[in-house]
């Protein structure tokens, strides 16, 4: 059986997209089911999907605030 490895930057990625929904969900109280929902329902999933790269390396509250503007701006209530 082969075993097919993924590279470094598509791991990092995953680490820090992992990372990043259940700090949402615990910054606004939420389950992280709910808050990965919540990010798609109103836009903001694809922020740190496209930018992980920049974001990974800025505080965190800064990321979570960025997500909360877009969603905001979006239609969200939270």
């Amino acid at each position: 059986m082969e075993t097919k490895l993924i590279d470094k930057a598509a791991s990092d990625k995953i680490s820090f997209i992992t990372y990043i929904v259940p700090a949402f969900a615990d910054a606004y109280k939420m389950n992280v089911q709910s808050a990965y929902c919540y990010l798609k329902k109103y836009g903001a999933w694809d922020f740190p999907n496209e930018h992980w790269w920049a974001l990974h390396t800025d505080n965190v509250l800064y990321t979570l605030d960025d997500l909360y503007e877009i969603c905001r701006e979006n239609g969200g209530l939270r």
